[in-house]
């Protein structure tokens, strides 16, 4: 049996590299460079497009931990990235071309994978397929899978509103409450007087927003408006929209406050809550400078900033199972940002469990799912049990890790430190069985 990965991208090199591990002969096609698409430049395997940086290599940070979760477990992305990594203070970053070229040279040298050079426009009917084609799959395949998984489940670009970590907010300032008390306290309310809310808009109109490429140019529906464009509209447009306070009692006023920024739970834990209807184009800092002035939010501590770009990815608990296979093509598993994932770690990760999952599944056992407390499982988690009516791709944060069980009041950057330390406990032994099994194959 054989194993037919398309894409060979960080997910699917990784996803190739563990299947290959396993023992399974590997067919690996990628278009480039018969075709590229409008964000990639190199012929190369693996291309980083949009940055060099891995992004932080601390325990403090959730993607530290996913990081040396992979590194612990052969990873073939963090074998590239410490081979080519260069001085990027705290966090881990690549020459690129470095980095690609070394997973190239691995992925061509591996005697079990044979990389195809060639375009796939139709999802195979049958065999044992990973597709890992990226944010930007070509039209073809995403017509494929919108059959597959119905249209109304598939998504070409996100409108990614921040989130905030639950224990950064001041709950002296922001309360608990459903607009006239509807459906139950759901929502926290941050509220903003006149003058705050003047300010909050002009800072808006003059502050810098990021460009984006001409792929990624979209017609902005009315739904998924950028906060900023709807500001230019006009002075009080946020006011009659996303931030509107009818219905809104503030309990430090006893009246509607003149704006409302609404947080919505955004996982059951409660540990992160979704600024409701703030999906933006700003810069990063811009986000984090201008949010911080809402009342409430002066000190938040974001596990996700905002965005708008073109993406390809599926609704995945609606569409996938708990070992990533489509539920309406269980020979089809999906690996990478398509997935519903955020991110070059987060993607590779995705692409190795699917490699393994994969394997196991094609051997007639029991896939082995990660424990929930390490960051792959947290982050398979995500996908499966996220609310589906309101499914993002999200970056490993420890927001999606379950919460500790303490006896005493932790301060935040120790908390994460003993999750982090916790996961890394938990995962021997979950990976020491599949190193075992693949040491005693290889005798």
């Amino acid at each position: 049996m054989e194993i037919t990965i398309i894409g060979a991208g960080l997910a699917g090199c990784e996803a190739a590299w563990q299947a290959a591990k396993e023992g399974f002969d590997v067919k690996l096609y990628e278009m480039k460079p018969l075709r590229f698409s409008p964000a990639h430049e190199s012929e190369n395997l693996a291309e980083l497009v949009c940055s060099n940086s891995l992004r932080g290599a601390g325990m403090n940070n959730a993607v530290g931990c996913l990081k040396e979760e992979l590194r612990r477990i052969g990873s073939l992305f963090i074998e590239a990235a410490d081979a080519t990594a260069v001085p990027a203070g705290g966090a881990l970053a690549v020459d690129r071309e470095e980095f690609s070229d070394y997973i190239s040279r691995k992925i061509a040298e591996h005697p079990q994978i044979e990389l195809i050079r060639e375009e796939i426009s139709e999802l195979p009917t049958e065999g044992n397929i990973i597709l890992s084609s990226g944010p930007l799959t070509s039209d073809a395949l995403s017509a494929e899978l919108a059959k597959l998984t119905g249209s109304e489940h598939l998504y070409f670009y996100d409108a990614i509103a921040p989130i905030i970590e639950a224990d950064s907010i001041d709950y002296e300032i922001a309360w608990r409450a459903s607009r006239y008390d509807k459906g139950g306290a759901d929502y926290l309310n941050c509220p903003l007087n006149k003058e705050e809310y003047e300010a909050f808009v002009q800072a808006l109109l003059d502050a810098d927003k990021v460009a984006g490429r001409e792929f990624e140019k979209l017609i902005h529906f009315e739904g998924c408006m950028p906060i900023e464009e709807m500001a230019a509209r006009g002075p009080q447009t946020l006011s009659f929209g996303p931030m509107k306070p009818v219905g809104l009692d503030d309990p430090r006023t006893g009246r509607w406050p003149h704006a409302v920024i609404q947080l919505r739970q955004d996982n059951k834990h409660a540990s992160l809550f979704n600024m409701v209807g703030f999906q933006t184009r700003l810069t990063y800092p811009e986000q984090q400078r201008i949010f911080r002035t809402i009342p409430g939010l002066q000190n938040a501590k974001f596990a996700r900033l905002g965005s708008m770009h073109r993406n390809t990815f599926v609704n995945a608990p609606n569409c996938l199972t708990k070992t990533l296979q489509l539920k309406a093509a269980p020979h089809i598993s999906l690996a990478g940002q398509m997935s519903g994932v955020e991110g070059y770690v987060e993607s590779a990760a995705c692409g190795l469990l699917a490699g393994i999952f994969t394997a196991y599944r094609l051997r007639g056992e029991p896939e082995p799912l990660p424990p929930k407390e390490t960051a792959l499982g947290a982050l398979l988690t995500h996908l499966s049990e996220a609310e589906a009516d309101n499914f993002q791709p999200m970056n490993v944060n420890y927001g999606l890790f379950p919460p500790l069980e303490l006896k005493r009041k932790m301060k935040r950057a120790d908390r994460r430190l003993a999750m982090a330390a916790r996961a890394l406990k938990a995962l021997p032994d979950w990976w020491q069985p599949i190193a075992d099994k693949r040491a005693e194959s290889e005798r």
